[in-house]
């Protein structure tokens, strides 16, 4: 008789995850879901060239700050959430079990979009670099499964594997723009360093709504730091550090780098230049590296474009693939995917059935004759914005809740349990209104169309509210919780 590599859990039992992540490996899980390569030859145009121009590196610092709001509530109830559930387990201790599993299935909803996006922009992207290079144009959905192929055998297997692909790619990526960076602001640029750009005149236009819009794209999956929990070496220590880190470190990027290429074209063109990307006749972030650094390494530019895009694919991969591993030992999904390698220690048959999910939703996409990019990779990202929105918004009302009704826990600090969270729920009001007064301009798509896709994550998060009665996920014991605050009293 033969035996199976995928451990089932005992009666009782949870088959937990297991592994030796620090804070620089999870961080570097979770920029590489930021994809700051491809946000920075993305996201920056959009907001320089339709936001609000030369001012557009505040919409980046605002949208970090409001990401640094929520994540004060988010890392003080941290130690109290002992599963890596990420949204749905912080959610479901604070408002109860119905939110939790409305909360879960937004988050797998808005990450399959977004990783589905990411697939048809992948296609798109490495057609276009073979066809650079002089090969053939094929079909761009057919790079995008054999990306699929290969996320799909690394997503298999432990998680540490995965943690040094993405190091590699998020490292030679980083490097290269900061590299950029350097050059331009060293020798100050078209026309001297742009001090435009500071100019509140310049910063808070009508437009800044737009580029904040944005940079909250561009920020997806930064709060994953979380579905890392039972992987990580120190998770009361780790995951909070990552948390921090990842948001300081992407606003930095984007915001010095989104300066940087204003002042590489000059304060006075950029809003053009940008304009002119976006409608095809240019490259911004490929022209600049040209004029600074040379063909040589505008080529590279191109090449880790995609490494970028892989890297991103990557680490969307894993965290559905742990959020459906964890939901099924919740009860809430089927018990086959709470079931882990006995080798690799990993949710296979979960990565397994992720991959598969995100192929038929692919395949569907393709077989409609949409656009990689604005009918594929617009519309679902314009999904997983919403979704991002809508599931912080939720998350910080139930850190709020989650103290009021334990003070002990919050005693003498009432700035992290109550002022910053508020704080986090103001801030995030204000930025679903600005994702969705400008929703078509991420879509791509008619008003219509845009409204309809806008619906998903709330529609998703509702039908978990409906279910929520018949699979209840439980939050932490009553004990456990004392347990908890025992030690932080300790």
């Amino acid at each position: 008789m033969t035996v199976s590599p995928i451990a089932e859990p005992r009666a009782g039992q949870r088959a937990r995850l297991d592994g030796q992540l620090g804070t620089s490996a999870i961080v570097f899980m979770v920029i590489a879901a930021a994809a700051p390569l491809t946000v920075i030859g993305g996201n920056v145009p959009l907001a320089i060239g339709v936001g609000n121009g030369v001012g557009a590196p505040a919409g980046f610092i605002l949208a970090a700050v409001i990401l640094l709001l929520f994540s004060v509530g988010f890392v003080t109830m941290t130690p109290h959430v002992r599963e890596a559930g990420a949204f749905f387990s912080y959610v479901t201790a604070g408002l109860g079990s119905r939110a939790g599993l409305g909360t879960a299935f937004t988050a797998l909803v808005a990450y399959t979009a977004i990783q589905v996006g990411i697939y048809g922009y992948m296609g798109w992207a490495l057609d276009d670099l073979v066809t650079f290079f002089g090969g053939p144009s094929l079909p761009w959905w057919l790079y995008s499964f054999v990306t699929m192929a290969v996320v799909a055998v690394l997503g298999y297997r432990h998680i540490e594997l995965s943690a040094k692909v993405l190091g590699v790619a998020l490292v030679l990526e980083i490097l290269v723009v900061v590299v950029l960076d350097v050059a331009i602001l060293a020798t100050g640029g078209e026309s001297g360093l742009a001090l435009e750009s500071f100019d509140p005149a310049n910063m808070f236009t009508t437009g800044l709504s737009v580029s904040v819009l944005f940079a909250l794209t561009g920020f997806i999956g930064f709060e994953a730091t979380a579905v890392f929990r039972d992987e990580a070496r120190n998770p009361e220590r780790t995951i909070p550090r990552a948390t921090y880190l990842a948001v300081v470190i992407i606003g930095v990027f984007y915001a010095v780098s989104c300066w940087a290429l204003v002042t590489g074209v000059g304060a006075g063109n950029a809003v053009a230049v940008a304009q002119q990307t976006l409608a095809g006749e240019g490259n911004l972030l490929l022209d600049t590296t040209t004029q600074y650094l040379g063909p040589i390494v505008r080529d590279v530019v191109q090449v880790l474009l995609i490494t970028s895009l892989f890297a991103c694919v990557l680490s969307f991969h894993n965290v559905i693939a742990r959020y459906q591993f964890t939901l099924a030992h919740k009860g809430a999904m089927p018990a086959a995917l709470g079931r882990r390698h006995e080798k690799h220690h990993s949710p296979a048959t979960s990565s397994l059935v992720q991959t598969a999910t995100a192929a038929i939703v692919l395949a569907v996409l393709a077989l409609s004759g949409l656009d990689p990019l604005v009918g594929v990779f617009g519309s679902m990202a314009g999904v997983a914005t919403v979704g991002m929105v809508l599931l912080m918004l939720v998350t910080s009302i139930a850190v709020v809740v989650f103290f009021a009704r334990r003070p002990e826990l919050g005693a003498g600090r009432a700035w992290t349990t109550r002022v910053m969270p508020v704080a986090a729920v103001a801030g995030l009001l204000i930025g679903m209104w600005l994702v969705l007064s400008n929703f078509t301009l991420v879509t791509g798509g008619s008003l219509g169309v845009s409204i309809m896709l806008a619906l998903v994550p709330a529609i998703a998060f509702v039908v978990g509210i409906l279910l929520g009665r018949r699979f209840p996920l439980h939050a932490a014991a009553d004990d456990e919780v004392a347990e908890v605050a025992a030690a932080d009293r300790g």
